[in-house]
């Protein structure tokens, strides 16, 4: 069985980040973009999907989102560049 995770960032229309995990990051990405993902997402579009890291395992992916959520905006978007 598959077991790859991807970490992903969001850019939202009002130039904010997002940042989560998913197996599968376009469904998820369908998901925020009919209102079903994640609560801060909504009225938030458009979406567009600027960053993705794929990982071994869901816990490494979790791991990886916090630290992630812990940089600056700048560190943020030097990654995504």
């Amino acid at each position: 069985m598959d077991e790859k995770w991807t970490v992903y960032i969001l850019r939202c229309g009002d130039g904010s980040l997002y940042t989560g995990v998913a197996k599968d990051v376009q469904a998820r990405l369908e998901m925020h973009r009919c209102g079903k993902g994640a609560k801060y997402t909504r009225g938030r579009g458009p979406l567009k999907l600027v960053y993705e890291e794929v990982c071994p395992d869901k816990g490494t992916a979790l791991k990886r989102e916090l630290a992630i959520k812990g940089l600056t905006r700048n560190e943020k978007q030097k990654m995504i560049k």
